[in-house]
């Protein structure tokens, strides 16, 4: 595998008159989570499809773990897993005939065994039982671990975690963690910007087919105006005489609030200048907008949560 698991250039797809993707490019890292934000319609699932050979681009050049995806679909197909929005499991079969399912149609010589998926995504005591029977945690617990039959090196998860309550969301990030230390590399579509700002080590941000921003988590907040340091001093004549002297500083109850980027460039600017005047503060904090605001901002649309 090269150090891009994933490239993508020019990607566009369109349906009759409604352009889907429209000149999308990507560059996702081996061994690393690279999540992929927008709106519901913004093309998510559309560019996941086209990655992992299920449609066709209308136009681009794209590769996934070097191979062309125009050309060696077949090869693609051999190192990608995929889970969608929906667990892809079997009611009517245990959890154990369904992971034994897929085991019988790999064609791949090695696999993991069933026992060993069953005891790390800790579904040995349910192993028996009918997946109808399970709860959404555990139905996605195991439509993951059915991707994992074939050892895929790189996998689309596609809001992996849509409807699940906040303890089996989060059992999923320590899964999706492991995976990565194993290196495995993660292409995670989400609409819970929390799960992103947790997991990811880069985000993009796709608006109306066309990626609006592209970043570390840090990165994106930093470019949203609201990044301010919060001051509290142990006097009152302390909190005037500093609201005095640092410029745009406002007061809030006992409270200073100083705009500025959070860099440490401008930390020490800030603090310097208290030190010139003999003031000291007594706490001191950086506040920064969250994804949220990044979300909101970039594309004029309000985080949708999907209902549980």
């Amino acid at each position: 595998m090269t150090d891009l698991a994933i490239t993508a250039s020019g990607l566009r797809k369109a349906y009759q008159d409604k352009t889907v993707l429209d000149g999308v490019d990507l560059e996702v890292e081996a061994g690393s989570i690279f999540s992929l934000l927008g709106p519901n319609g913004a093309g998510k699932t559309t560019t996941v499809n086209i990655l992992t050979t299920l449609i066709q681009a209308d136009a681009g050049a794209m590769s996934v773990a070097g191979h062309d995806l125009a050309t060696q679909a077949k090869a693609v197909r051999a190192v990608i897993g995929v889970t969608g929005q929906f667990a892809a499991v079997d009611e009517l079969l245990t959890g154990r005939e369904n992971l034994q399912l897929m085991v019988d149609l790999s064609k791949k010589a090695t696999h993991r065994s069933v026992g060993e998926l069953l005891e790390r995504f800790e579904l040995t005591e349910a192993a028996n039982k009918p997946a109808a029977s399970y709860s959404g945690g555990m139905r996605r617990k195991l439509d993951l671990a059915m991707t994992l039959v074939g050892n895929p090196r790189i996998i689309f998860l596609d809001e992996p975690t849509t409807g699940l309550d906040p303890r089996s969301r989060r059992t999923m990030w320590t899964i999706i963690r492991d995976l990565v230390a194993d290196g495995v590399t993660i292409f995670l579509t989400t609409q819970y910007l929390e799960e992103a700002d947790q997991l990811a080590d880069r985000i993009a941000v796709l608006d109306q087919g066309r990626l609006v921003a592209e970043g570390t988590s840090d990165e994106l907040k930093r470019r949203i105006p609201g990044t301010h340091v919060r001051l509290r001093f142990a006097t009152a004549a302390e909190l005037d005489a500093a609201a005095r002297i640092l410029p745009g500083a406002t007061k809030d109850d006992d409270v200073l609030r100083v705009p500025g980027d959070g860099g440490t460039k401008s930390l020490r600017s800030l603090l310097d200048r208290l030190d010139e005047y003999a003031l000291s503060a007594a706490e001191f904090s950086v506040h920064t907008p969250d994804l949220d605001d990044v979300f909101l901002a970039l594309t004029g649309h309000a985080t949708e949560v999907p209902a549980k």
